[in-house]
């Protein structure tokens, strides 16, 4: 407001005035111009500063980038120590690339993998447990995967398996001949309880082959783990408690692992072992202090082709053959892992004289203290077996 009331007066009054305002004006533009490029200048300064930020900010990134999609993590080697890393079967490149990397073995997966893609032997890698390196060049390590000279083999004998299918076993897999392993169970050194007999002695579990492994190194091996079971368990003391001798405690548990898979009904299989040998079942039906165990019978005729026996089997003149032999058989039927030898030396208190496995998949189980409690589990084992080609 205050300009058009000045331009109002200066009209007014002079006509020379009249010019003044126009060039007053005109000095403004000038003015104006001249701000006006100063602040484009200014702007273009800031827009540079700007491009300029992008610019070397923009090489920033893409040179931190650039080691995302560059060459892989790796270690120049030749590395320290030993690690054992075991590659499981049907491993593919980038899982044992994982493995490897988390074992400390190869800086990164991708290095691993680029190298094995590199070689054209890797897709031989054979799966077991390596020893290897911490901090091998990627390359080497595929390298010394597809040699397979520092692979550490096992031996793995399962539970349940009894002193011929465990010499077998071990046979088949270090190739060594079986009559030297027959030689070395005759020769090992037992416990006294074991009256020399090998059987249930063989501990079940895995060993690692060195390569000068022989038949004899590894039953003693076996030996060697049962005894460390055997002390672990109690088992001296634990048959002592039970009024048993440590090799009726090893029968039942031979038998508790033969009958049963699941770790928890174990005590209580046990338990119908003992209520059975103690004739605490005879008024529930069951006669003269008779075990009645298919898992015997089994080793009595050395057939598991079927987890149920015949009519025929059942008839075998065997002391092994508890249906028609009152008591403990004379010895272990197999050898058990530590779960069912504490179970024998740690059986339940429920009054069990029965139990049957109703589903042979879950190897779920039923107890029961009578013969018609029985029954009705038995007649669920086959409905069961109505709908499964497992019995």
């Amino acid at each position: 407001m205050s300009e058009r009331t000045s331009v109002t007066r200066i009209s007014d009054t002079d006509t020379d005035e009249v010019v003044r305002p126009r060039r007053h004006r005109r000095r403004r533009r000038r003015k104006s111009r001249f701000g006006s490029f100063v602040a484009v200048f200014a702007s273009l300064a800031v827009i540079g500063g700007v491009l300029g930020g992008i610019y070397y900010g923009g090489n920033a990134v893409i040179d931190s980038m650039s080691g995302l999609f560059g060459e892989a993590e790796d270690y120049p080697g030749p590395g320290t120590g030993e690690v054992e890393v075991t590659i499981e079967p049907g491993a593919s490149l980038r899982s044992m690339g994982a493995t490897l990397h988390d074992a400390g073995v190869v800086a990164s997966q991708d290095a691993f993998v680029t190298a094995a893609d590199a070689n054209p032997d890797a897709t031989s890698i054979q799966p077991g447990t390596y020893v290897l390196r911490n901090e091998m060049r990627a390359a080497d390590a595929v390298a010394a995967l597809v040699e397979g000279e520092n692979v550490q083999n096992r031996l793995t004998i399962p539970e349940g398996y009894r002193v011929r299918q465990v010499l077998a076993t071990a046979a088949e897999e270090t190739g060594i001949p079986i009559k030297q392993f027959r030689r070395a169970a005759e020769s090992a050194q037992l416990p006294e309880y074991a009256n020399g007999d090998p059987e249930g002695l063989l501990f079940p579990a895995t060993y690692d082959l060195a390569t000068d492994a022989s038949a004899e190194s590894l039953v003693n091996s076996m030996i060697t783990r049962f005894q460390q079971a055997a002390e672990s368990v109690g088992l001296l003391n634990g048959a002592q408690a039970l009024g048993r001798t440590p090799r009726e405690v090893l029968t039942v548990a031979s038998i508790v692992q033969r009958e049963v898979s699941v770790a928890e009904d174990m005590p209580q299989v046990a338990e119908v072992i003992y209520n059975r040998l103690s004739g605490a079942c005879a008024s529930n039906g069951v006669p003269e202090r008779r075990l009645q165990m298919d898992s015997t019978v089994h080793y009595a005729v050395d057939d598991y082709s079927s987890v149920y026996t015949s009519s025929e089997m059942r008839e075998s003149d065997s002391p092994y053959n508890t249906y028609r032999v009152s008591g403990l058989p004379p010895g272990p039927i197999a050898s058990p892992g530590e779960a069912a030898m504490t179970a024998a030396l740690n059986p339940t208190s429920n009054g069990s004289c029965y139990f049957v496995t109703v589903n042979l998949e879950t190897g779920e189980t039923r107890f029961a203290t009578t013969a018609a409690e029985h029954a009705r589990n038995e007649d669920l084992l086959e409905k069961y077996c109505q709908q499964s080609d497992r019995c």
